[in-house]
């Protein structure tokens, strides 16, 4: 019996073996390092975001982007005292309604959460020192 073409075909089958483990092996390698590349990448977002983070607190607070807050600013600009939420409409010209009046005191007790208003006691608000 001539076993010469069956250990043949077994070359030709371990020849394939072989090559395809090699071009695994790449494959394997190629992807370690788009790993690295990528938990390096991530290390970095880490770090960016506890940046960012931590300069939020120093950033200051500037007002939401609504037609009325530039205007309330205004007000409390040209303001000497404290106002409550009733001034503040009546100086905008708004009718003293108890919706506009409620409103405005959610526009204001926003700008004090913003740090741009301090609420000096309940219901009168001030314009913030600037530091």
């Amino acid at each position: 019996m001539n076993v010469q073409p069956l250990l043949d075909a077994l070359d030709i089958q371990e020849g394939a073996a072989r090559t395809m483990a090699d071009d695994l092996r790449t494959r394997i390698d190629e992807l370690h390092d788009r790993l690295r590349e990528t938990e390096t990448h991530l290390e970095h977002l880490a770090i960016t975001r506890k940046t960012v983070t931590a300069l939020a607190d120093r950033i200051p607070a500037s007002p939401p982007e609504h037609p009325y807050y530039p205007r309330i600013l205004a007000v409390f600009n040209e303001a000497t005292g404290p106002l409550r939420a009733k001034d503040v409409c009546q100086a905008l010209g708004r009718e003293l309604l108890p919706k506009n009046i409620e409103g405005t005191r959610v526009k204001l007790k926003r700008l004090v959460r913003l740090g741009v208003l301090a609420e000096a006691d309940t219901g009168n608000f001030t314009r913030r020192p600037r530091p």
